[in-house]
C-alpha cells in the first residue's frame, strides 16, 4: 500500500494506479477482446435464454422478447456510467472500490457484502443448472447425485483454470465467447432461416397469455426475460489491474458486452419461438411444456446436431462459472486489500507465480460447493437460496450509479481517458431511473405464487443478506481497519489526474523543444 501520488510507475497504467494509492501485483496480460470475452461469458446469453425461455413465454407470450431490447437499452446506460467510473478508477474489484471512492467505506462495505453473496449464489445456480447439461451430453440421467457431482466438477475445473493465471483465463474466456456465439447467433440464424414454423408477426401476438384481462400487467410480469440476461458486463472492470490500458479498453469492453450479448440473446430467443410448431407454442404458454428447447433442437438439428449443441452449451457453462469466479475473487481481494474483512491478510494474498488472488479464488469455489451440498440435502431449496441474487446484483449496480450522480451534483467531472463529456449527467439520471424501475419489477411477486414466503422470497432474501451485513458492520466495525485509505475522493482524484496529464504534456513539449 502506498499513499496517493507517492510514486509514479514504469507505465501510464502504473502511474494512475500509484496515484490511486496502490502498487501493481497483477500481470497486465488481458487485452480488449479477452476483457470483453470475460464479461460476455459472465452475461452468457445462451445460459440466460435457455434458463428463462419457457418461463417468460408462459407468462407473457411471444411479445416477452421485447424485454430483451428494453433491458438492453437500460443496461447500456448503466454501462456508460460504469465506463466513466472505471476509466478514473481502474482498480481490481469493481463495485467495491468504485462505491468507496464515490461515497465512503461504510457505503462500499454494505454494497459489496450484498454483491459478493449475489455472485456466490449465482455461480452456485449456474453450476447446478449446468450439471443437467453435462449429464445430458453423456447420456446419464440427471439424478440429484449426478447433478451434485457435475456441479462440483464445474466449480473445481473453473478454479483450476482461474488459478493458472490471467493469460489462461483470457484464453478460455475467448473460447467461451466463440462457443456462445456459435450456440446463440449461429443456431439462432439457422433456425430463423431454415426451420421457421411461425411468421414474424408472432412477436406481436400474445396467443392468449395473461387471459382476458389487460396485457400491460402481463407484459410487466414477463420482464424477467430481459432482466435475468443483462448483467455480467461489470466483470470487465473487476479485473481492471490485469488489463493493459484499462482506462480506454474496459469501457469499450463493457459496451461491446451489452451490444453483442443483446443481439445474441434476441436472435436466440427469436429462433426458438419461430422454430416451435403451433401445438408446442400453445403448450409452452399453457405451462405444460416447461423444457421445450431440447425438443426444438432435436426436431431441428437431429440427434447428432443436438449433441454438438450440448457440447457447445457445456463449454458456455464452464466459461460462465469461470468468469463468475474471477469476478467474485477480485471483489474479495479488493475488499481484503483494504482490510475490510476478517482474515484480510490471507484473503488478499496474490500468488507470485500465477499473479492471481489464490485464497479469494478458493473461497469463491468452496462456498458454492457447500451450497451445492445443502441443495443436494434439500433439493427444493435452490430457487429460494438463489432468489435474491439478480436483485442483489441490480441493487449493487444502482449503488454505483447513485454514488456517481451524487458526486456529479457536487461538482465531479470524470477525468478518465474515456468519458461522456456534457452528456454524462443526462445518462447518469436516465440510468438511475431505469435501475429503480428494474428493481421494482424484480421485487414484485411472481405470478401464481400463493404463500407469503414464495410471494416475497426475493425481498426476504435481500433483507436477510443486507440485514446480516448491516449488523456485522455496526457490531464489528470492519470499516475502522481501513480508515487511512482514501474514500469519497472523486473530485480530488479527477484534479490530480488532470494535473498528471498536463505535466506529461508539458514534459513532452519540453523534450521536443
Amino acid at each position: 500500500m502506498t499513499p496517493p501520488g507517492a510514486h509514479g510507475g514504469q507505465t501510464a497504467d502504473d502511474a494512475q494506479l500509484a496515484a490511486l494509492g496502490y502498487t501493481g501485483e497483477f500481470d497486465r496480460s488481458m487485452g480488449l477482446w479477452a476483457n470483453m470475452a470475460l464479461g460476455f461469458t459472465y452475461l452468457s446469453p445462451l445460459v440466460g435464454v435457455y434458463s428463462l425461455f419457457a418461463y417468460s413465454l408462459s407468462i407473457g407470450g411471444p411479445p416477452a422478447i421485447w424485454w430483451i431490447v428494453i433491458v438492453g437499452v437500460g443496461q447500456l446506460l448503466v454501462s456508460l456510467v460504469f465506463g466513466e467510473v472505471v476509466s478514473q478508477y481502474p482498480l481490481a474489484g469493481g463495485i467495491y472500490p468504485w462505491t468507496r471512492r464515490l461515497w465512503n467505506r461504510r457505503y462500499a462495505w454494505i454494497v459489496s457484502w450484498v454483491y459478493i453473496w449475489a455472485i456466490i449464489v449465482t455461480v452456485t445456480a449456474v453450476a447446478e443448472f449446468g450439471g443437467g447439461f453435462v449429464a445430458a451430453l453423456f447420456g446419464v440421467a440427471a439424478t440429484p447425485g449426478v447433478v451434485l457431482l457435475t456441479a462440483v466438477g464445474l466449480l473445481v475445473l473453473a478454479f483450476v483454470i482461474n488459478y493458472s493465471g490471467t493469460r489462461t483465463l483470457a484464453r478460455i474466456a475467448k473460447i467461451g465467447l466463440a462457443a456462445e456465439l456459435i450456440g446463440v447467433i449461429a443456431l439462432g440464424l439457422f433456425l430463423l432461416t431454415f426451420r421457421r414454423e411461425q411468421p414474424f408477426s408472432i412477436f406481436f401476438d400474445t396467443l392468449g397469455a395473461g387471459g382476458d384481462g389487460g396485457y400491460v400487467g402481463t407484459f410487466l410480469a414477463a420482464a424477467l426475460s430481459g432482466l435475468f440476461l443483462f448483467y455480467g458486463f461489470e466483470a470487465c472492470g473487476d479485473v481492471a489491474e490485469e488489463v493493459a490500458d484499462p482506462t480506454r479498453r474496459i469501457p469499450k469492453a463493457m459496451i461491446l458486452t451489452i451490444l453483442v450479448g443483446g443481439v445474441s440473446g434476441f436472435l436466440s430467443y427469436a429462433g426458438y419461438v419461430l422454430a416451435a410448431p403451433d401445438a408446442q407454442l400453445q403448450a409452452i404458454i399453457a405451462g405444460e411444456d416447461v423444457d421445450p428447447i431440447p425438443t426444438i433442437l432435436e426436431s431441428s438439428l437431429g440427434t447428432a446436431g443436438s449433441k454438438v449443441f450440448l457440447l457447445v452449451t457445456v463449454v458456455a457453462f464452464i466459461s460462465c462459472v469461470l468468469s463468475l469466479q474471477a469476478a467474485g475473487s477480485r471483489l474479495l481481494y479488493a475488499f481484503a486489500r483494504d482490510r475490510m474483512l476478517p482474515a484480510s491478510g490471507w484473503l488478499s494474498h496474490v500468488s507470485e507465480r500465477h499473479a492471481v488472488p489464490t485464497n479469494a479464488l478458493l473461497v469463491v469455489c468452496v462456498v458454492p460447493v457447500l451450497i451445492c451440498l445443502f441443495v443436494f440435502w434439500r433439493p427444493d431449496s435452490l430457487a429460494r437460496v438463489t432468489a435474491f441474487a439478480v436483485l442483489g446484483i441490480y441493487i449493487a449496480f444502482q449503488a454505483v450509479v447513485l454514488a456517481a450522480l451524487r458526486q456529479r451534483l457536487m461538482g465531479w467531472r470524470p477525468a478518465g481517458l474515456w468519458n461522456l463529456g456534457s452528456a454524462g449527467l443526462v445518462v447518469n439520471v436516465l440510468a438511475l431511473a431505469y435501475g429503480i424501475f428494474a428493481i421494482v419489477l424484480l421485487i414484485k411477486p411472481a405470478p401464481g405464487t400463493e404463500t407469503f414466503l414464495d410471494r416475497w422470497i426475493v425481498a426476504i432474501g435481500l433483507a436477510v443478506v443486507a440485514g446480516s451485513g448491516l449488523l456485522y458492520l455496526v457490531l464489528a466495525r470492519p470499516d475502522r481497519q481501513s480508515a487511512h485509505i482514501p474514500e469519497g475522493d472523486a473530485r480530488e482524484v479527477a484534479q490530480q489526474l488532470q494535473q498528471i496529464r498536463r505535466d506529461a504534456r508539458a514534459q513532452v513539449s519540453e523534450e521536443i523543444r
